[in-house]
């Protein structure tokens, strides 16, 4: 007999809900694909390229001056922890994206320091994710993807690209860092859409 037993779908521990697979840490992990970039942000840029190759950018000034959110969400990482309650700032996908036109389905995001990683569109979009750049608080700490993050709480943390420079929007759903080495194409924490096949 199976330790999980068939239909597991995570539990409720103190109220809040836990994926399966996952335990629960009050520390913040850091976990890096490699060496921890330091942009400034005087030298930082944001862009955003349509599968046509019109370019949207924003410095650091122009991120500032959009309107911010706070937010607060529990956060899943594929090594299995989890940590709730988590309080970001920052500029929603849905206000970077209001004025770009583009009939693409997917995203590729960029990362100084190389690191890609690729999502659906739709999961960017209607309240889902945000260009975060500050955690707690703080301004966010460079070992944490500071000065600004792509923060995607529905899905498995390594979606929620460091270090943030841009997203390539396209046609097509090609594969990402991770994703080109064996980890899921999309990443879902409650379906435990760790590594290709699962």
């Amino acid at each position: 007999m199976g330790i999980v037993s068939p239909g597991f779908t995570g539990r409720r521990r103190g109220g809040e809900e836990l994926p399966p697979g996952q335990y629960v840490t009050h520390e913040f992990p850091v976990l890096s694909a490699g060496p921890t970039p330091q942009i400034r942000t005087e030298h930082w840029e944001f862009t955003v390229a349509t599968e046509t190759g019109e370019t949207s950018r924003w410095d650091w000034a122009a991120l500032m001056a959009l309107p911010a959110e706070t937010i607060t969400r529990d956060l899943h990482c594929v090594t299995r922890w989890s940590k709730f309650g988590t309080e970001w700032k920052g500029v929603s996908l849905d206000t970077l994206l209001a004025d770009v036109e583009t009939a693409a389905d997917f995203v590729m995001v960029h990362s100084y320091g190389g690191y890609t990683t690729n999502l659906p569109l739709e999961d960017l979009l209607d309240g889902q994710a945000w260009i975060a750049y500050q955690y707690d608080g703080e301004p966010l700490a460079p070992e944490h993807g500071g000065p600004a993050r792509l923060l995607v709480p529905h899905l498995y943390l390594w979606k929620s690209a460091k270090w943030v420079r841009g997203l390539v929007l396209s046609d097509t759903n090609d594969l990402g860092f991770w994703e080109s080495v064996g980890y899921h194409e999309y990443g879902d924490p409650w379906k435990e859409q760790r590594y290709a096949g699962d």
